[in-house]
């Protein structure tokens, strides 16, 4: 299992939206929180040791309605 962070910035008064289809449409999306700063989510997926990441964030995260950019994270266990 792989764990990544994908932060998202959306179109002006998009966020709610995009955060839901994430949740609705994108098995992998485990959570959705808002953040402030440059971006306006952070999405915590899981993906299969397989999955391709770059493929699964420009093909799933990137094409939902009202995403404007991303920032992906690639998170490994630290600590046991």
């Amino acid at each position: 299992m792989q764990t990544i962070f994908v932060m998202v910035k959306c179109e002006l008064g998009k966020a709610y939206l995009v955060a839901d289809q994430a949740v609705q449409q994108i098995e992998p999306v485990s959570e959705v929180h808002s953040i402030s700063g440059q971006y306006d989510l952070l999405m915590k997926c899981y993906l299969g040791e397989d999955d391709d990441i770059g493929r699964f964030v420009t093909e799933h995260v990137q094409t939902l309605p009202g995403v404007r950019d991303t920032f992906t994270l690639i998170a490994y266990k630290a600590f046991a």
